[in-house]
């Protein structure tokens, strides 16, 4: 009894000591699925689940059969227009950058719908995003920009 409470003792202990060594802490590199393309569901569906209001999404659409190609992304979520906004506005930077052959998106939060097309997005933000190789050059390009109201609400007009 005591050998095998050793036992036990020894491999919890080695348990939590290769899982403090892990290096992602839990966090998956988003990245990984940089050059996705729209037909693509998996990858489609594990970035969408990678981003801001992950936990509300119900549900997406790929639209594959024509030209040009787009995500109809679904949320139940009650939320500000603001944040709504902003949550656009992030969530589309991360998919035109990772999935290549996406031209427009389109979120659907409760009564709320905005449309971003990839060339609109890259003309606000006046560089192209796709040349991004990691999410925290993404994240502060993103967060620069959604600092300003003002130019926020210029997208959507």
């Amino acid at each position: 009894m005591k050998q095998m409470l050793k036992f036990l003792s020894l491999s919890l202990l080695v348990i939590l000591f290769v899982s403090g060594c892990n290096t992602n802490n839990g966090k998956e590199d988003i990245f990984k699925f940089k050059d996705s393309f729209v037909g693509d569901n998996s990858a489609v569906g594990n970035i969408a689940n990678h981003l801001q209001g992950a936990e509300h999404l119900k549900g997406f659409e790929l639209e594959t059969k024509d030209k040009p190609y787009g995500i109809i992304l679904n949320y139940d979520w009650s939320e500000s227009e603001q944040n709504y906004k902003k949550t656009a506005i992030f969530n589309a930077t991360f998919l035109f950058a990772l999935v290549q052959n996406t031209d427009w998106i389109t979120f659907n939060f409760n009564n709320q719908e905005y449309k971003i097309t990839k060339e609109n997005l890259q003309n606000w933000y006046g560089e192209d995003f796709s040349e991004f190789t990691n999410e925290d050059e993404l994240i502060t390009l993103t967060q620069r920009y959604l600092e300003d109201e003002d130019k926020v609400n210029q997208l959507f007009q």
